[in-house]
């Protein structure tokens, strides 16, 4: 799909998330950060997965929070020694893997660095990606826009916001998104095309529900690949 108009994303800003999110960032030109909505302990928020010889291994970040605090006033809890036991994590799955060295160094970096939100954490990492793959999209919190709606008028009125004519929405929506709504209001609904696809990976059979940090050990920065995938 050609970029055409003015393409808006938007997503909670999970942790390294899965190959299907940066398609998403790449077909469009504004990604919105969703970070003013509740945190929910099923959005893979602070959580994702590798895979390993023993299957997928959930890497968690533990988190300090309130009762129904939005994901922007998450903060993260270092009283808990997380990042050796991911960074460990890593290099014991991965470093056979043949693009280890310099993801490892990647990921090091933002382990080592200080950052205590965890919504500035996710999409520090998620926009360094993108660079690294080459994707250029702009980034934009939706907590900046201030804007009080919820739920599926939440969407559209950021969209309207930040003049967008196409939102590309992920499938899983589909269950409860309008389009009447959206054309109400000079919006075209789109939905990801994004089509899983097998590359190489270690521990055996294929999986697909894992972070791209599993795509990039094994094939490196490499988006032309995905993108040959999706033709």
């Amino acid at each position: 799909m050609e970029k055409t108009g003015n393409i808006i994303s938007i997503h909670q800003p999970n942790f390294i998330p899965w190959l299907g999110y940066f398609y998403k960032i790449y077909q469009s030109d504004i990604f919105v950060f969703l970070d003013d909505v509740q945190f929910s302990n099923q959005g893979m928020h602070n959580y994702h997965y590798i895979k390993t010889s023993q299957g997928p291994f959930r890497l968690k970040i533990p988190v300090r929070k309130n009762f129904k605090d939005n994901i922007n006033k998450v903060w993260i809890n270092d009283d808990v020694d997380w990042k050796e036991k991911h960074l460990k994590t890593f290099i014991a799955n991965y470093k056979r893997s043949p693009y280890f060295e310099e993801v490892f160094n990647d990921l090091s970096l933002f382990y080592n660095d200080d950052f205590s939100n965890l919504a500035l954490f996710n999409s520090e990492m998620i926009a360094f990606i993108c660079k690294k793959l080459g994707i250029v999209t702009r980034f934009v919190n939706s907590s900046d826009l201030n804007i009080e709606s919820v739920r599926e008028q939440k969407i559209i009125d950021i969209c309207i916001a930040l003049k967008g004519s196409i939102y590309y929405s992920g499938t899983g929506a589909k269950a409860y998104q309008n389009e009447d709504n959206f054309k109400e209001n000079s919006l075209e609904l789109r939905y990801s095309s994004f089509k899983v696809f097998e590359y190489p990976q270690l521990w055996g059979d294929f999986q697909s529900n894992v972070t791209i940090i599993d795509y990039l050990m094994n094939c490196g920065y490499n988006w032309e690949k995905v993108l040959s995938n999706q033709k």
